[in-house]
């Protein structure tokens, strides 16, 4: 794949042309509060993962609507009794769920405690899945995928509830006697990425605790442009829905204001850590440096504060990215926070 994007000098410099709704916060200010009205009901089995190094438990919470989201718990087997954990909330990327209960535990095996949150609706591609979308607008019209489901208004769009469960799911780590509440760093690669941007904009000002987020070649990140040049993955699909509802461009994209990265990396205050990939043809650098160059700026009515962040770039690298290189990475950046 050729660098087909713009180059990086330019990357570095670029702005978004995406602006906030005028009522962004009171929207998400709305919908937390809805949200926060159903009890947590946060709930931890223990369950049998077959490994010796690695405690597991299956989780539930309540998360948009007061509906069940199911996500995996991991904490390291010889912790120390009565210690509290920092703790990994980790959001997983497009069609996949939160996989079987021994898939993927690097987190805990780094001595973190490790939360991983399904995400409702999907686990039919790439890792399995346990949690539905039982929101009526599942069944509105739409292309085939998620992304333009519910789009006809802001209050229905999948990624509002989407948005919500990723909250929650922070909330639910944090009452788990062995993490660290005041310890959480937000982690995920491509959607699971554009989920924590999300998350970390929508906890300043409304959750303690986030002290640093990790998104990965962020998805969900200047949907304009992302729609107008990506040839591959899940932003065509909003473009092929657009080709035959062919009135429906200006509404959709006001939709889409609500939830757009950009608009939310502004209020995050936690220090981040991005990457992007220059001949990424699913989540195009363009729209990750939007997000990164966005993130922590504030805007008139809104929380950013000029959080301290960095970006790595994988020059030769598409959608994969830094794979096993970026997570040493990541290791080395909480180290510098946590101490």
């Amino acid at each position: 794949m050729p660098l087909f994007d713009l180059p990086l000098a330019q990357l570095r410099a670029y702005s978004s042309d995406v602006t906030p709704p005028e009522d962004l916060g009171h929207f998400w200010d709305a919908t937390i509060r809805e949200a926060r009205a159903f009890p947590l009901d946060a709930s931890f089995e223990p369950v049998e993962n077959y490994l010796s190094v690695i405690d597991t438990f299956d989780v539930t919470f309540a998360g948009y609507g007061g509906a069940p989201v199911r996500g995996w718990l991991h904490l390291p087997a010889h912790r120390e009794p009565g210690a509290s954990l920092p703790v990994v909330v980790q959001y997983v990327g497009y069609s996949g769920g939160r996989g079987l209960v021994n898939q993927d535990t690097r987190w805990a095996q780094a001595g973190y405690a490790h939360f991983i949150m399904d995400t409702r609706g999907q686990g039919y591609g790439g890792t399995l899945g346990d949690t539905p979308d039982p929101h009526p607008s599942a069944g509105d019209v739409a292309h085939a995928g998620l992304m333009t489901r519910g789009i006809g208004n802001r209050e229905d769009y999948y990624y509002r509830r989407v948005y919500v469960d990723a909250f929650r799911a922070v909330e639910a780590a944090q009452s788990h006697p062995a993490v660290d509440p005041s310890r959480v760093v937000l982690a995920g690669v491509s959607q699971g990425g554009g989920i924590v941007v999300a998350t970390a904009g929508l906890a300043a000002g409304r959750l303690d605790g986030v002290i640093a987020a990790l998104p990965d070649v962020p998805f969900l990140q200047d949907f304009p442009r992302a729609i107008d040049i990506t040839p591959r993955g899940p932003y065509p699909e909003i473009a092929q829905f657009l080709a035959r509802h062919r009135d429906r461009y200006d509404s959709a994209l006001a939709v889409l204001r609500y939830f757009d990265g950009v608009n939310l990396a502004r209020w995050a205050t936690a220090p981040a850590l991005y990457s992007a990939a220059q001949m990424d043809d699913i989540c195009p650098p363009s729209t990750v440096f939007a997000s990164f160059n966005a993130y922590g700026s504030g805007t008139a009515g809104s929380s950013g504060t000029g959080a301290g962040k960095e970006i790595e770039v994988y020059r030769f690298n598409n959608h994969e990215g830094g794979q096993e290189h970026h997570w040493i990475r990541q290791l080395l950046f909480l180290r510098k926070i946590l101490g």
